[in-house]
């Protein structure tokens, strides 16, 4: 019988602080390091700050679940792009209490309805959106560009 680890991969990832401050320098085996930093006085904004790695994060899970929606209702995509807001809570810790995603498509054949429907399509197959619901609220709004 399968466990629930032998169903799922292992991910490893690893930091080295590379100053006295805050500086980070991030790996995941076989990709290009990240620099992970804070804002002066704690750091010195050599790299993105945490919060903004987490934003990248979610737009990039985000973007390719709904590219592999619209792909299967065989969708023709000229360009996409997501655009993330986070907004973050006053009180500590200042994380987000809430993430606009802007949804810009370029396509010839996709309408509003489509689009917002693929975005409702998104619980279970975005595993960085399925980790932050429930704690923030995600919001979305979309631009379709047509093209010919």
């Amino acid at each position: 019988m399968e466990t629930s680890t032998e169903k799922s991969k292992e991910l490893t990832a690893s930091i080295i602080l590379l100053n006295q401050k805050l500086l980070f320098e991030g790996q995941v085996a076989g990709n290009e390091p990240v620099y992970i930093d804070y804002v002066p006085p704690l750091g010195d904004n050599l790299g993105y700050t945490s919060l903004e790695l987490l934003l990248l994060s979610l737009s990039s899970c985000v973007g390719s679940a709904l590219l592999v929606v619209l792909r299967k209702m065989q969708k023709t995509i000229l360009t996409f792009g997501i655009a993330a807001t986070g907004q973050r809570k006053l009180e500590h810790p200042t994380g987000f209490k809430s993430i606009q995603l802007e949804v810009n498509v370029q396509s010839p054949d996709i309408t509003d309805d489509m689009l917002g429907n693929a975005i409702a399509r998104l619980e279970g197959l975005c595993p960085v959106l399925d980790m932050v619901k429930g704690n923030v609220e995600i919001k979305y709004s979309f631009k379709i560009t047509q093209s010919l």
